[in-house]
């Protein structure tokens, strides 16, 4: 048996931001780390959307290498 994973814009999103949050490891509880802070914002933005939301070409453009 085959099984196709449809490997969405969206979830392709989602798994790099997820990804760069775990690279990031735990927040520093003494400094608020504004990157890290913007990252779960737009994940937090990604999950609350449609997958034909343009919010997500948004977050395409400024996470995923062309």
């Amino acid at each position: 048996m085959l099984v196709f994973m449809v490997d969405s814009l969206k979830a392709r999103i989602r798994e790099k931001l997820l990804r760069q949050l775990n690279e990031d490891g735990a927040p520093d509880a003494e400094w608020d780390d504004p990157r890290q802070i913007s990252v779960e914002e737009d994940l937090e933005a990604l999950d609350a959307v449609a997958e034909d939301d343009p919010l997500v070409e948004e977050l395409a453009a400024r996470y995923l290498v062309p």
